[in-house]
């Protein structure tokens, strides 16, 4: 295969942060080049400088073999590199086409040709699989539809290096499917694609060959029969890992969390469970399901129209989160960014909001304790700061998900509900959040656990509840018999269908 872009040797530093030292990388024309490593890693600033939006304090870019210098987002783009980030650079109130040609539009002395900007802009979608009319603003389109449009912004641009980050992290089980057929088309045409994602399985369905960054340099290359998931783990991390998930063994008590017949429109429908002492009990099911919309009920996020929820054997009354924080329910929630934290206040203001009572004397908060049990939570769960007054909005996504747990911890909750716990976080960090919550079940908490990822709903849980469009499909025992399969079949209805059928035979 031809050699589209090599990079040699590139060093960058930031204050205080070594984040690239020297790093090699290489990409072929054809080639999906999945890019691996923990938050932190350095895979972000190596994207950027890709994309012309850092330059390197040392090293060579070379295109075709040619040394190439940017110095612009718009250099990079010009030269054939397209990235298309987590957070889409799209102007809502613009329409699919005008997206795709903005600031390229064809014309005629300054008037746009219309006709010819809709028709190039059905071509190109044409191209990849897409049926999006192009008349269509983007402020109405799907998170899947708003990323053909930035593929085929790249394609409009004559990109032959596209760099795609995260690119499944909201997506549905049938849109990731079509992402997958898309990858494969674009190596067809001779597009090389640089694939970041923290989604093992993605990489391994995709990628012809990985390179692996750690604490800013990359520490191996794996070829597309070596990429065995322990294999690519223990080089993000850095060790050995026995297991992908915790093992110590845990028991289940009594009953603590009782609720019955919840419901909530046609989004819950008369929804029953039950959580015991050291019990992690698994939420499943396709988006759509109600499994959100269940735990906002317990929550009190959203109005419930019936049901009962008891903890402990007394009966709540939950009206809204204040209620259930008081009464010792917690919720980590599915977006930690807009509803798990305040970005633009400090890590440790986070972590006080939800414990201000605790840390406050007559109407002042004592900021010296407030700090020093912060300090202790970032000492015992690892969280990565530069200093307790980062604003929130600068960490990790593994490091934010660390200091909403932490607050919640301080606020010693009797049950807690993780809600996607760990969604667009490294395997490393993953792998502290099943230890936290193994070790809050070991205290005797009670866990409720929202999760996509059959293959973490059947490490960490103890039990499963399966839900489709609002209702309770069915719940399982968690064991050996217990397979992806039986889960997911459950979750569209076949299992019930095929009862169905049995009782009328």
């Amino acid at each position: 295969m031809k050699r589209l872009l090599t990079l040699r040797s590139i060093d960058k530093h930031f204050p205080g942060v070594h984040a690239l030292k020297s790093v090699d990388f290489e990409l072929s024309q054809g080639e999906c080049l999945a890019l691996l490593g923990e938050n932190g890693a350095g895979k972000s600033t190596l994207i950027k400088i890709l994309g012309g939006a850092h330059s390197p304090d040392s090293g060579r870019i070379e295109l075709d073999g040619k040394e190439v210098v940017f110095q612009h987002p718009t250099d990079s783009l010009d030269a054939g590199i397209a990235v298309i980030y987590q957070e889409f650079n799209l102007v809502p109130g613009l329409s699919a086409g005008e997206n795709m040609f903005l600031g390229i539009e064809p014309n005629d002395y300054g008037w746009v040709r219309r006709e010819d900007e809709m028709r190039k802009a059905i071509e190109i979608l044409k191209r990849i699989g897409s049926i999006i009319d192009p008349n269509t603003r983007c402020d109405e389109l799907t998170v899947a539809e708003k990323q053909m449009v930035e593929i085929a912004k790249a394609l409009v641009r004559k990109a032959r290096i596209l760099i795609m980050d995260e690119p499944s992290a909201a997506l549905t089980n049938k849109e990731v499917e079509r992402l997958y057929e898309l990858v494969d088309e674009l190596k067809s045409q001779g597009l090389g694609i640089v694939y970041v994602s923290h989604r093992l399985e993605e990489v391994e369905r995709l990628a012809d060959r990985a390179v692996v960054l750690r604490d800013g340099e990359r520490v191996g290359e794996l070829l597309r029969d070596e990429m065995k998931r322990n294999r690519i783990i223990e080089l993000m991390v850095g060790r050995p890992m026995d297991s992908e998930f915790p093992t110590e063994a845990r028991e289940v008590g009594d009953l603590r969390l009782r609720a019955r017949n919840l419901s909530r429109g046609s989004k819950v429908k008369n929804i029953s469970l039950d959580v015991r002492a050291g019990e992690i009990l698994a939420l499943t099911g396709l988006v759509g399901a109600g499994r959100t919309e269940t735990v906002r009920l317990l929550f009190g996020a959203d109005h419930r129209d019936g049901g009962m929820i008891e903890l402990d054997g007394k009966e709540l009354t939950i009206r809204n989160p204040h209620d259930a924080i008081n009464a010792g329910i917690c919720l980590l929630t599915e977006d930690r960014k807009e509803q798990g934290l305040v970005l633009g206040l400090s890590v440790k203001e986070n972590f006080g909001l939800p414990n201000l009572g605790k840390f406050s004397r007559n109407g002042m908060i004592d900021q010296n304790e407030e700090l020093n049990r912060f300090i202790h939570y970032v000492e015992s769960i690892s969280i990565k700061i530069s200093d307790p007054h980062q604003l929130a909005g600068k960490l990790s996504g593994g490091n934010q998900q660390k200091v909403v747990l932490a607050k919640w911890l301080e606020k010693n909750a009797e049950i807690l509900i993780f809600d996607e716990p760990t969604r667009g976080i490294d395997v490393g960090a993953k792998f502290e959040i099943y230890q936290w919550m193994n070790q809050l079940a070991k205290q005797g908490k009670g866990i409720i656990m929202i999760n996509s990822e059959l293959p973490e709903v059947l490490g960490m849980s103890d039990r499963i509840l399966v839900l489709k469009e609002g209702e309770l499909m069915g719940e399982v025992a968690n064991g050996p018999g217990v397979t992806q399969e039986k889960l997911m079949a459950m979750a569209i209805g076949i299992a019930e269908e095929r009862e169905s059928k049995n009782e009328n035979s």
